[in-house]
């Protein structure tokens, strides 16, 4: 990881960011998207107690939770939008002096999903589906319990099982395992699938648009497509058929070949832009005029 997830730009309050994720049983998706108010309530308090026996600490800070699953893609996006939805929706809630409070979000009492709670539906039917939340607090207890978590959550947070089956009967979806991990290990699994998918070489640039949005990165290794993350964006070279074959097979002589190797060059610019924009991130498609270096139209 190139830096900790962050979404205090306008607040300081120290907060740990985290999932719920629910692995899917079969090829069956779920009935319902989002809890209402009680349902949601209710699974709130189960994962607050979860927390509270795996982390020291824990019970002690506000656990704020979206009762509204999503595709992971979702929720690893720039600036963490969903998340920082639920910080914000946090500040509005009414304090007590009751201590730490469990704040729970999710369909109101019409079964209606508010934004930005409403999952994409093109990105529905995988079989991994991840439910927000965020704990926060007092800045040394906050900053303890993120140390834990990011230690020891991923080898050791597996849901309790009375927790597991209250989600996966209010959800609908027959759920073969339901584990607690923060943001960076979601970004860890996230990387290692795209890594059995092929997409390793995209993960530089996917992962500097994530985490240092404002930096630049580059993905400059043929026969890859040529990308350049700048300025919150990426970038994509489109080359013309003669500046691909020079580019991509300059020792190629059969036409066949060559126009199914572009064919086939196209195909993964369109999967790599599909990757990047589930993820939130703005694709500009650079047409490269006919013998312009690619890299320096990138610039």
């Amino acid at each position: 990881m190139t830096a900790d997830p962050d979404i205090s730009q306008h607040d300081s309050t120290p907060q740990v960011l985290g999932v719920l994720a629910l692995e899917l049983s079969g090829e069956a998706s779920p009935t319902r998207g989002a809890l209402d108010p009680q349902a949601a309530g209710a699974l709130a308090t189960r994962i607050g107690h979860d927390l509270g026996a795996l982390v020291p600490g824990a019970r002690e800070l506000d656990l704020v939770f979206a009762a509204a699953h999503f595709d992971p893609a979702e929720l690893l996006r720039p600036g963490w939008p969903v998340h920082r939805r639920l910080h914000e929706l946090r500040a509005r809630a009414p304090r007590t002096d009751d201590g730490a409070r469990v704040i729970a979000f999710g369909a109101d009492a019409r079964g209606q999903v508010p934004l930005p709670f409403q999952a994409d539906a093109q990105l529905a039917g995988g079989r991994l589906r991840v439910l927000p939340y965020l704990l926060t607090g007092a800045p040394e207890t906050t900053d303890a319990v993120s140390a834990h978590m990011e230690a020891s959550l991923l080898d050791l947070g597996m849901a309790q099982a009375e927790t597991a089956l209250m989600a996966q009967e209010a959800f609908g979806a027959r759920i073969e395992h339901a584990r607690y991990l923060t943001l960076h290990d979601l970004l860890a699994m996230m990387a290692l699938q795209y890594s059995n998918q092929g997409l390793e070489p995209l993960w530089n640039v996917l992962e500097t648009a994530l985490l240092a949005a404002s930096s630049e990165a580059w993905l400059d290794a043929p026969p890859e497509p040529l990308l350049r993350h700048v300025d919150g964006e990426v970038r994509m070279a489109l080359l013309a058929p003669a500046d691909w074959r020079t580019r991509y097979a300059p020792q190629e002589q059969d036409e066949g070949r060559l126009a199914r190797g572009l064919a086939m060059h196209e195909a993964r610019q369109r999967q790599i832009a599909a990757v990047l924009q589930a993820h939130g991130i703005d694709v500009q498609f650079v047409h490269v005029a006919p013998g312009q270096d690619p890299v320096d139209a990138l610039r």
